[in-house]
């Protein structure tokens, strides 16, 4: 493909990982960057120990299914040896708070109750074996290993162009790509709250959790990813427990709070009239946030009483007055400042519907402030031109957040060797996964053997004389040599991933068993994913 209009040369990336698509950030932590504006359009070559591949960016449409079953069969007969250079590969291809603004990361919000769907979607990709969709208000990050990682990331960059109705071209510019250890080391970070806009906070923990609670109920969350999430919930516990991470540190719902007092004059702060709409988890933090300040009464909006009043019974401290929907623009007309923190797709405030609400006093500012916390957004952009009106949503936040920022980074780089030790488990295990198929097929080929010498010998012996005790007898003896002369090779095969050392001679062991038995394991497995893509398909 052509070099983009904007002039980018030819680039090669040289080793396995995808080092130009990240960068240093404040304290030695890695961070994702976004791509450059034509990353994907330029002609790279990656070349590595096992393969030497170039990536070209297409905007084709995702293929149907019949030329998707079609052309899986060719590369199933012709093309194995292709896909044997390389091994599956973990990937993730996203954007965040970092990269993207809320206008684009509400188009590609995926909500909880459509992760199957969009699993399911991803899974039947030509190159995607498994997938995982991590949407927050913060970012949107698709996780996936892939049979062909190149092939695999165009093929998700075009789903989610598709399904966000945003041309590639643009997408681009705020996506960032990580690859391998890199992206499990992202994930990592996720968890524990190191990557989060509020660093510390522990309300994405708890994301990625229902990541693996919705997952496991689907087809996506293979061994890889499962294994993936399972860590990384390890890891962010383990940053937690063993480090002062949390300690002071703020949700996205806490520093709402801490913005909204903020643009209040400090002597009418406590004075103000507050509403929440939306009785979810990050309203029932702002309830909580507002009661900590002193807070004594608050309006709450929702569709239902009965989280209300579950909050009003966990917090008493704080006089909560319910208001259903209906009612939600009257309430916002005796309210001073308004918290929005809903799951709807469309916004609960337009321009003509804030110009109606009448002028708050000036002893709160003259302003009546909008602090909404949810992605899709509930306060619609034109808001901002009402002159009687502010509004903030979470990318304003930062404001906050920058405060005591040296501290919170001490406490990020003592996290990072938390994340390095449970990085280097997970590489372990996924390298010690390299031998399953070899002990498969080793005990496959020695059965084989035994079942065509044990005929052999029944013939030999007769149908007269092979009673039913000398078959069961000859059998049993026959099994037991089998997995006598096995027990060595095998258990030199079997490894927990825990000892490196253990791991490498693991492995050397298992590629001079294939040489000696000619097992061929790597383009059986490669062939094995080809035929399920294309049973996939075929279904």
């Amino acid at each position: 493909m052509a070099a983009s209009a904007s002039g980018c040369s030819t680039t090669s990336f040289v080793g396995a990982s995808v080092r130009p698509f990240l960068h240093k950030g404040s304290g030695d932590t890695l961070r994702p960057r976004s791509l450059v504006a034509n990353a994907f359009q330029i002609r790279s070559v990656v070349r590595g120990p096992r393969s030497e591949l170039e990536i070209t960016h297409s905007q084709d449409t995702i293929p149907s299914r019949a030329s998707s079953v079609s052309v899986l069969e060719q590369l199933k007969v012709s093309s194995a040896d292709r896909y044997m250079k390389e091994r599956s590969s973990i990937a993730v291809i996203g954007l965040s708070v970092h990269t993207a603004p809320v206008e684009m990361r509400e188009k590609l919000a995926v909500p909880e109750a459509q992760w199957p769907r969009a699993i399911g979607e991803l899974c039947s990709l030509n190159h995607i074996e498994e997938a995982a969709v991590l949407s927050t208000c913060n970012r949107m990050e698709i996780y996936v290993v892939a049979l062909s990682w190149h092939r695999g990331i165009r093929e998700v960059t075009e789903w989610m162009s598709k399904t966000s109705g945003i041309p590639v071209s643009e997408l681009r510019q705020h996506l960032f790509l990580l690859r391998d250890s890199d992206a499990t080391r992202h994930l990592f970070q996720v968890s524990a709250g190191l990557d989060s806009l509020v660093l510390g906070e522990g309300q994405i923990l708890a994301q990625v959790k229902q990541v693996v609670k919705v997952g496991q109920g689907g087809r996506g969350l293979g061994k890889n990813i499962d294994r993936l999430f399972k860590d990384a919930i390890t890891a962010g516990k383990r940053v937690r427990t063993e480090t002062n991470i949390a300690s002071g540190a703020v949700s996205v719902s806490s520093a709402a709070v801490e913005l909204a007092l903020m643009k209040i004059p400090n002597s009418q702060s406590l004075a103000a009239r507050m509403l929440v709409i939306g009785a979810g988890k990050m309203g029932k933090l702002v309830i909580k946030h507002l009661a900590a300040k002193g807070c004594k009464k608050v309006v709450v909006v929702n569709r239902s009483v009965e989280r209300v009043d579950a909050i009003r019974e966990e917090l008493k401290e704080i006089e909560i007055i319910y208001r259903p929907f209906t009612e939600m623009l009257s309430a916002a007309a005796e309210a001073d400042v308004v918290f929005t923190s809903t799951a709807s797709e469309t916004p609960l405030f337009m321009k003509e519907d804030v110009e109606t609400l009448p002028q708050v006093s000036k002893l709160v500012g003259g302003l009546r402030l909008f602090l909404d916390i949810s992605v899709p957004r509930n306060v619609g952009s034109c808001v901002s031109g009402v002159e009687s009106a502010q509004v903030y949503n979470v990318d304003d936040l930062k404001e906050v957040v920058e405060a005591n920022k040296e501290d919170r980074l001490r406490k990020a780089m003592e996290a990072e060797s938390i994340i390095t030790e449970e990085l280097k488990r997970f590489e372990a295990w996924r390298d010690s996964l390299e031998t399953v198929p070899t002990i498969k097929k080793l005990r496959s080929y020695a059965d084989r053997i035994r079942a065509a010498e044990l005929e052999k010998c029944f013939q030999k012996i007769g149908d007269d004389a092979l009673t039913k005790k000398i078959r069961r007898a000859v059998d049993d003896l026959s099994n037991g040599i089998v997995n006598k002369l096995l027990h060595g090779p095998l258990q030199h095969l079997r490894c927990d991933g825990s000892d490196s050392r253990t791991l490498d001679e693991t492995l050397e062991n298992m590629h001079a068993l294939n040489r000696m038995f000619s097992l061929d394991t790597e383009k059986s497995i490669i062939e094995q994913k080809i035929k399920a893509k294309v049973e996939k398909a075929q279904n």
